[in-house]
Parts: C-alpha cells; structure tokens; sequence
C-alpha cells in the first residue's frame, strides 16, 4: 500500500463502528462523543463507519423491488449499495461539527481506495493516502465511508458483505496506525458464542493465527481483516459501542496471555449444508470433474470425504455453504462430465471446531475431543483438521450439547 514518507505527524487511531451502532440519530450522537473523547487523548482519528442499522437490506430490497426478480446489473447494484455508508459517513461528521469538533466525511474513493474490478467483492489493491493525510494536519476528525473503493476503470466498487472491518484494517495499515479499534455490539472475543453457555469467557488477548480460524469459522469477525492485520502485524481492538468495558486486543505478539492454554476456543457456524455424490466411477481426475465446475460457478467447497468402495464406486461428500447447496446440486447435475448413480443433499447440519496453537504440539487433542463428542450421544459426520484446529460436522441441533460439553472438557472458564 502507498503510504506518505516519514514525517512528524501526530499518532492515529482507526476506529470502526458497525451498523447496529449506528442505528438511529440518538446512537450516532452516542458514537460521537466516542470519538471526540478519543480525539481529546491528542491522536489523530480516522473513523470507519457501516451503513445506518439494517439499511444495506432495505436498498437489496429496493433492488428486488425495481428489477421484479431479475438479477440486478452488478456495477449498478455496487452504486446502489455503496450510498448506506455515505449517509452514515455524512450524518457522523455532521454530528461532530454540531458539537463543535472538525470534521469530514469521505467516500471510498475520496479517501484514496483503490480495488480491482470485481463487483459484489472487490479487493483492495491500493491505498493513497493523500487527502486523508491532508485533513488530518488540519485538524479534522476523518470519517471515511466503509465497504467500498474505486476501480481503474473508475467505477464504484464494494469488498462485500461486513467489509468495513476490512476497511478499518486497510486504512490503519496505510496511514501507519498504532491499532485499529472495532466496536460492535459484542465485548470482544469470548471463548464460544456465550448464548450457547454461560461459562463462555471473554478473552483479554488472542493471536492472529486462531483469530483467522476462528473468523473463518463463524466467529464475529470478517476474515480478511484479520489476514490484513496478520500480514501487517496492526493490532485489532475489539470492544463493545454500548459499553465501556474492556475488549479484546487480537495481535502477533509472542507473549500472549492465552497460548498457556493448548485451546484457545470454540467455533460455530450453523451455515453449512451437505452434498454427497454417490455411485461415482472410481478413476484418475473425479475430484477435479466435480470441483472444477462449482468453482466456475462460484460456490466455495469447504470440508471434502471421499469413500470408495469395492464395487469401483466411491462416494464423495463435501460441504458448502448452506445458501450455496441447491446451486451445488444443479451444477453437478447439468455441468459434471463424471458418472454417479445420484446427488443427495443435507441441510441440518453445522461445524463445531475447536482452536488453539498450542494443539501443535500436543497430542491427544482429537482423542479427547471426539471422546466428549460420544459422552454426550453427539454424532460425527465429518472430520476436517489443520495445524491449530479440529473441525466436526455434527447435527445444527446438537450444536449447544457439544458446545458446552467440549467447553467444560477443556476447560475453557479458567485463564490458565
């Protein structure tokens, strides 16, 4: 990313706040005096805001509305959506100057965002800092619309649904940010998703590198915000807008807090659906027959299994994202060169991981996870693993069982 030469600025702090924060004029007065107060420690502060409540729905409504079913003209749609974030952006400055506070609202591409040209999930290629450097030195409190750039060809692009955090990272990475700050409607990273039990316990720190598992696994967070700060080292602050207690700080450092615990937490995600392939002629290249056309389609294939039996047949299952599996089913059925007897679906299902570094090197882990799994009538239909976790895909209605009994197994409540 382009960033602006060495010189003696004052230290900046990107602060992100989300939609649900951002809901009426009441709480974007209450974000304001967020900001003013951050402002007053003597740093220079970039704000990074989401579009008003639920307002990107409504506009995808409007759309639906207006093209009676049709799939909408992606560079239009862009346009369309990338205005939630410009009211928010303009209202937010406005607040702060009726307080009395400078400040100026910014677009993506006013503020020197530079993606490629894909519509619908751009990504960032560039950042010119300029203009946001310029009104920094005069003083301004800088509200930069999220979720959206500009692409070569000088269209208006968005990086996809919950991209701001992305935004926010990008924009502390490129302006030399001691951390970047997102405030949600959360406290902070907790060790599972505390609805499904009461012993979930916030974490005081986290690394990357479980932090990105546990994104890509459902957790709070967008994804690629956690690769921007991974590859950067930018520290990520994550804390609640409603309240005043203490978040969690996701970082690189070495002496982390929780890597005394050989698991770090519990992920779930609750979007997942199954398809399974049967009666596939067993030879050289099924795999790539099957995947090859998903891909040109755009549906992503998550975890993969496939069985082969002594008949020459093999059966081969993976999963996908719930709102992806009819799509999944009528590309292979229309667009598959490989020879299967049938393709059967699977909707009631969900994946339970377990994170940490410290599984590494310490065996046992799997053992131990899938032991509790059967302790509790909890049935395992898939396995999948990488380095630091454990995923399982098990029953959507078995998810809180598991939940709290691999919670208590490993003992998450404790700090160490």
């Amino acid at each position: 990313m382009t960033t602006q030469s060495e010189q003696d600025h004052r230290p900046v702090i990107v602060q992100k706040y989300g939609g649900s924060s951002l809901a009426d004029p009441e709480m974007i007065h209450k974000v304001a005096s967020r900001i003013i107060a951050k402002s007053e420690e003597g740093v220079d502060v970039v704000v990074v805001v989401s579009a008003m409540g639920d307002s990107t729905d409504e506009l995808h409504a409007l759309s639906k509305a207006v093209t009676k079913g049709a799939t909408p003209d992606p560079r239009e749609m862009d346009t369309l959506l990338s205005t939630g974030e410009l009211v928010t952006s303009t209202l937010m400055a406005m607040a702060l100057k009726a307080r009395g506070h400078d400040a100026v609202s910014l677009s993506g591409p006013q503020a020197g965002i530079k993606t490629d040209a894909v519509h619908g999930s751009a990504r960032i290629a560039d950042i010119k800092t300029d203009r946001l450097r310029r009104e920094l030195d005069k003083g301004r409190i800088v509200i930069v619309a999220g979720f959206q750039g500009l692409a070569e060809s000088g269209d208006i692009t968005t990086l996809g649904r919950g991209a701001s955090d992305t935004t926010a990272v990008a924009l502390a990475v490129a302006t030399k940010a001691e951390r970047c700050e997102i405030y949600t409607d959360v406290e902070g990273i907790y060790t599972t998703d505390p609805r499904l039990t009461d012993k979930a316990r916030k974490l005081a720190e986290i690394g990357f590198q479980e932090m990105l598992e546990m994104a890509v696994l459902g957790a709070k967070m967008n994804p690629r915000s956690i690769e921007l700060g991974l590859v950067y080292d930018m520290p990520i602050y994550v804390a609640s807008s409603f309240s005043n207690e203490t978040g969690t700080l996701i970082h690189g450092g070495e002496h982390t807090m929780e890597v005394r615990k050989v698991v770090t937490g519990i992920a779930v995600d609750r979007n997942v659906g199954k398809i399974t392939v049967r009666g596939v002629i067993d030879r050289p290249g099924i795999a790539a027959g099957l995947l090859q056309p998903l891909a040109d389609a755009g549906v992503s294939v998550d975890v993969i299994v496939q069985n082969t039996s002594s008949d020459g047949t093999t059966d081969f299952t993976f999963t996908t994202a719930l709102a992806s599996v009819e799509k999944a089913a009528e590309v292979i059925e229309s667009d598959s060169t490989v020879e299967y007897a049938e393709v059967v679906t699977g909707s009631n299902l969900a994946k339970v991981s377990v994170v940490g570094t410290g599984m590494e090197n310490a065996p046992g882990y799997a053992a131990k996870m899938f032991s509790t799994l059967s302790e509790v009538d909890v049935n395992i239909d898939m396995i999948t693993t990488s380095e630091i976790r454990i995923t399982t895909i098990i029953e959507r209605d078995q998810v809180q069982k598991a939940v709290q009994a691999l919670h208590d197994a490993f003992e998450l409540e404790k700090t160490e």
